[in-house]
């Protein structure tokens, strides 16, 4: 399989883009890995990279996009953050990802058991032990956990219901927020040049579900 050229990408949708990746996950849960040569791949890109997707997941290191979605060097733009949120500079990325770089598609990946939402759950306990950027991350969920809490339900990562409603509302909460902050990925969307898609990967199954 060849690196993709400013051609390949010019030729594939949003809706193309979305498949590609689907067929991708199929066969990595399958064990089939498509046929590439990566040492080929380096040279094919050295003049430039054309990828046809910007995927948002978490620093966990059992989430490579690039691996889970059985994709070779420069097919995706692959930006990490505990928690898969988004700040400015990651909408900067996104923005020179699909406005400058050519990508069609945006992709919120949230995990299953993410540590960086237990942490946000467990904020009285992470607090204690003065990791002050750490407390600063994990503060970013707090306002998204407050919102889908019920009356008396235990705040804690060992609630496992309330963990995955979290990774659900958040990987959704961000999808807003791209929208929201970025006028430029907006009206991209709007205009049909690009789709922003919100994903759940199972580590368990490495299945990859779509929101």
């Amino acid at each position: 399989m060849k690196a993709h050229t400013s051609e390949t990408q010019s030729t594939i949708t949003p809706e193309k883009a979305l498949e590609i990746l689907q067929e991708g996950n199929a066969r990595f849960v399958n064990n089939l890995k498509a046929n590439r040569d990566l040492l080929a791949q380096v040279n094919d890109t050295r003049a430039g990279q054309w990828p046809f997707a910007v995927v948002l997941s978490c620093i966990d290191s059992r989430t490579s996009a690039e691996l889970i979605f059985d994709q070779g060097l420069g097919d995706i733009f692959s930006v990490r953050i505990a928690g898969n949120f988004v700040n400015q500079d990651i909408l900067g990325s996104m923005e020179f990802g699909c406005n400058v770089a050519g990508s069609k598609l945006v992709v919120v990946l949230g995990h299953t058991k993410c540590g960086a939402l237990k942490g946000g759950l467990d904020a009285a306990a992470i607090e204690g032990m003065g990791m002050d950027n750490l407390n600063h991350l994990i503060g970013h969920f707090d306002p998204i956990i407050k919102n889908i809490i019920n009356d008396g339900e235990e705040r804690s990562s060992k609630n496992e219901d309330l963990l995955e409603r979290l990774n659900h509302h958040n990987v959704k909460h961000a999808i807003e927020e791209i929208r929201k902050q970025s006028s430029t990925l907006r009206k991209m969307e709007e205009d049909g040049k690009i789709k922003i898609v919100g994903a759940n990967y199972d580590v368990e199954t490495g299945v990859v579900s779509w929101i």
